[in-house]
């Protein structure tokens, strides 16, 4: 069973790409994935183009449209991104023939730890987009055990934290179902812990605000909260470790 291979990247990050974040980035890798630090002048474009056609992709993401790549550097890596402290992934598909090691043909689309906290020894995994041609294939799996991996193994190879988070909209059973698979295990759902602006209904509590709201015709959503802890992943490990690597 192959383990990841945690390398650093090949020049300092702090060079090309600002992750202001808590715990050291590294290059995360299996023998069909590779997760590389997000960097937008070369793969803002790939995300732009790849996912252009498919708004669904942002069914339950605070995310409008994007006019074009500037936009959604603007949007979302400078506006959330940077300022909130996103390892941001570009995800890799290494079983597909490309002539770079970043292209349309291999870039699948993105992943990233969120909230980390050195003082609790924990972090949440966020910004999980795979783009269609890579839905339904090895890649989200090998992606999220990649950062799970890191995230709880101890060190050297992993961060050796105590908990790792999952939050998705209730309404997206996809997200949860697939997560759970995982072991992560259910602990709340937080009511209205998230208002969206804009005109997504299908990711609404479907619950109408208060006549004199102060945001009048936003739409709340509700959370629900994962956790896929170390005593959790003691237990739960080799089965990530079998799936990462099944061929069917």
């Amino acid at each position: 069973m192959s383990q990841p291979e945690i390398t650093t990247a090949r020049q300092p990050i702090a060079t090309t790409y600002d992750t202001n974040f808590c715990f050291p980035v590294r290059e995360l890798e299996s023998e069909r994935v590779k997760l590389t630090p997000f960097i937008p002048d070369l793969h803002a474009d790939l995300y732009f183009q790849g996912s252009i056609a498919h708004p669904d992709l942002h069914e339950f993401l605070s995310w409008e449209t994007f006019t074009d790549t500037s936009d959604f550097v603007k949007k979302v890596i400078d506006g959330r991104v940077r300022p909130d402290g996103v390892a941001l992934y570009a995800v890799i598909d290494k079983t597909r023939t490309s002539p770079s090691p970043s292209s349309s043909a291999n870039f699948a689309g993105i992943i990233g730890y969120v909230n980390g906290s050195l003082v609790n020894l924990s972090i949440d995994i966020g910004y999980v987009i795979i783009l269609p041609p890579f839905q339904r294939t090895h890649v989200a799996t090998n992606a999220v055990g990649l950062l799970l991996q890191y995230a709880l193994d101890l060190p050297p190879h992993g961060l050796g934290l105590r908990r790792v988070q999952w939050k998705a909209n209730s309404k997206n059973t996809k997200s949860i179902g697939a997560v759970q698979k995982f072991g992560f295990k259910l602990e709340a759902i937080l009511r209205w812990e998230r208002i969206f602006v804009g005109s997504k209904t299908s990711a609404s509590n479907g619950v109408k605000e208060r006549e004199g709201d102060p945001r009048p015709g936003t739409i709340g959503m509700d959370l629900v909260v994962l956790a896929l802890c170390w005593d959790d992943w003691e237990s739960e490990r080799a089965r990530v470790l079998q799936a990462m690597d099944r061929r069917s």
